[in-house]
């Protein structure tokens, strides 16, 4: 077998991965036919790049590693993209990062550095016009830039320009890996790039943490899920001019980021999760506290979407509107709430379970959406709904027992020659960390994967045959992450 089996947080000596021509690992990838998670180089000395893949086997939880090696003249092979379209962004970086190009890319642009010469989708008629929008924007918000093509106030095409703050977070990660900058990849995935780089860690230093510190982690994690789910809820609401849920919805949020306030000393849940457990214990009079506040959080977050569902103005620009079909979601690699929104089985809690979360039993719930704002909105709902559940579930655990150190300590070096891959499954989705070391433990490349790298060219397509007018509300319907997306 030309590939590595694995889990979710397991050590893989470097050493025993395949390594294989190009076209070999092209034709093993299409047999496979598994999710593409990792699609990345490193440099491997002597002008020589070696290409590593990671693919996902959600059914099974069982992820597949193999490699190959382009000699130094080798700068081209025929793209995947052809035949298997999810790996189109990954292409794109791979050969943005190293210069190898994929023949054959159907839509092979720059992804990050792209501010030059940028070419542009043109289409042509007396009737077709351009908007242009951004990269600056009238609010508090990230660059990029977006290129409408429109007949009327019907959008055609939509193409998303973004690298405006590539910042050179995987250099950094292995020049001065530290949880600080793992927190500060993506703002509002604070909990889980942060979880996922501890964990990834973690695993190149055989450090076990207890069970206290897991429930803790796990607790953080539902509790970003419900914040950020309520928040956009609220974002939603205020794009159809529903200003009450915009309200409501906000003010709830910040009951969410206040209790994560009183447990971190940070609303987000900076410097709560580190390598080794969590830098925080919860005691029981802040969890009495948390445990009423999230009970009337859900109430008022239950009794707001109820209202405004059975609202028919409302209703009427929800549904049918940025609709992404399951076959088109599943075809181009959505993940995370913008894959389960099309219905798709997609959720790396359940798929790649940790122990913590098995320990939990929770039962899965699949969501039937149509792919449409409406169902963005309401599994944005449910998801809230389970989140608090989950937290709550976990505070009276931790109230009524698993009395023990919530940090373990372990001043071991990183394991030599290895790899390890950490998934997490952030409120977008799927927050992956791939890290390898080399002969003396050091790390020598790490790999990061924001759901918002999988679900931008989804929201170019759910605007597609809707009106421009349209598109801020199918914009925060997805809510994705520029600099998630950059790094």
């Amino acid at each position: 077998m030309n590939w590595i089996k694995t889990k979710n947080n397991t050590k893989v000596n470097l050493n025993e991965i395949p390594t294989l021509k190009i076209d070999e690992l092209r034709e093993e990838i299409i047999s496979l036919n598994k999710r593409p998670i990792g699609f990345f180089g490193k440099d491997w000395g002597y002008g020589t790049t070696r290409l590593f893949v990671v693919l996902a086997d959600d059914e099974n939880g069982d992820l597949y590693v193999s490699s190959a090696l382009f000699e130094q003249n080798e700068k081209e092979y025929e793209s995947l993209t052809q035949v298997l379209p999810a790996f189109h962004i990954f292409e794109r970086e791979f050969y943005e990062q190293f210069g190898i190009k994929p023949l054959n890319h159907p839509w092979l642009k720059p992804l990050r550095k792209n501010q030059k010469d940028y070419q542009f989708f043109e289409m042509e008629g007396e009737e077709v016009h351009q908007v242009a929008v951004g990269p600056i924007h009238a609010g508090v918000i990230e660059p990029g830039h977006f290129r409408f093509m429109c007949n009327g106030e019907t959008v055609y095409h939509l193409e998303i320009m973004l690298g405006y703050q590539n910042r050179g977070v995987e250099e950094l990660m292995v020049k001065h890996p530290t949880n600080q900058l793992a927190e500060s990849i993506c703002g509002d995935s604070v909990i889980a790039h942060n979880l996922a780089y501890s964990k990834v860690m973690e695993t190149l230093k055989e450090t076990k943490i207890t069970k206290r510190a897991q429930l803790i982690r796990t607790l953080a994690l539902e509790m970003e899920r419900a914040a950020i789910h309520i928040g956009d809820l609220g974002a939603i609401a205020g794009d159809i001019a529903y200003l009450m849920g915009a309200s409501v919805f906000g003010a709830t949020r910040t009951l969410v980021i206040n209790t994560m306030l009183e447990f971190s000393g940070s609303r987000f849940g900076r410097g709560l999760v580190t390598v080794g457990g969590v830098n925080f214990d919860i005691d029981n009079e802040k969890i009495e506290r948390a445990i009423k506040t999230l009970t009337k959080v859900e109430k008022d977050v239950d009794r707001m979407v109820k209202t405004m569902l059975k609202n028919t103005s409302v209703m009427s620009r929800l549904e049918k509107t940025g609709v992404v079909s399951q076959e088109k979601a599943c075809e181009i690699g959505l993940v995370g709430m913008a894959a389960r929104a099309c219905g798709i089985i997609l959720d790396s809690r359940f798929d790649f379970a940790d122990e913590c979360f098995k320990n939990l039993a929770l039962p899965r719930k699949i969501f039937k959406g149509k792919g449409d704002v409406n169902a963005r909105f309401q599994l944005r709902y449910q998801e809230t709904m389970e989140s608090l559940s989950i937290a709550k579930r976990i505070l009276e655990m931790l109230k009524n027992g698993y009395r023990e150190e919530v940090l373990t300590k372990n001043e071991n070096l990183l394991c030599a020659d290895s790899m390890a891959i950490s998934i997490t499954e952030g409120w977008r989705g799927e927050v992956v960390h791939i890290a390898l070391t080399d002969m003396n433990g050091t790390l020598s490349r790490y790999k990061i994967k924001d759901p918002s790298f999988n679900n931008w060219y989804g929201l170019a397509l759910a605007v597609r045959n809707n009106g421009v007018s349209d598109f801020p509300l199918c914009n925060k319907s997805f809510n994705l992450s520029y600099c998630g997306n950059d790094l």
